[in-house]
């Protein structure tokens, strides 16, 4: 696989927290487009993670959760990721997150000091995406 990302519309979030500047958004049901070189199709899989931002200050509430991703923006120093993580993720420096969620006004909006993506265990193949 050359290259691999979190799709977050429709990622499944198990839980949002934050405990001693650590946020984090976990992840029941990441999911995952890989890529593979040369190729124009792609495959779908989940994997269960955790998107963890370092000495973070949310603005405004923590949203309720379980949720279902709806989309939203991650970033880390010059670079914002709309609607997709790259895998892997980790970096040091400034880092914000404005997300959204399925059928709900809340938002996720916070600036951190570093950002990382855990993904746990392996991942479950779900389909081959074909070309359109």
């Amino acid at each position: 696989m050359d290259s691999s990302s979190v799709d977050l519309p429709g990622s499944e979030i198990e839980s949002i927290t934050l405990e001693d500047g650590e946020l984090k958004v976990r992840f029941s049901r990441a999911y995952i487009i890989k890529t593979i070189s040369g190729s124009k199709e792609r495959t779908r899989w989940w994997q269960a993670g955790s998107l963890i931002f370092t000495a973070a200050e949310l603005d405004g509430e923590l949203p309720s959760a379980p949720c279902i991703c709806d989309g939203g923006d991650v970033g880390e120093n010059v670079y914002t990721y709309r609607d997709m993580i790259p895998l892997p993720l980790q970096s040091q420096g400034h880092a914000h997150c404005k997300l959204r969620f399925k059928d709900s006004e809340q938002i996720l909006q916070a600036q951190a000091e570093g950002v990382r993506l855990e993904m746990e265990g392996r991942p479950y193949y779900i389909e081959h995406i074909k070309p359109e």
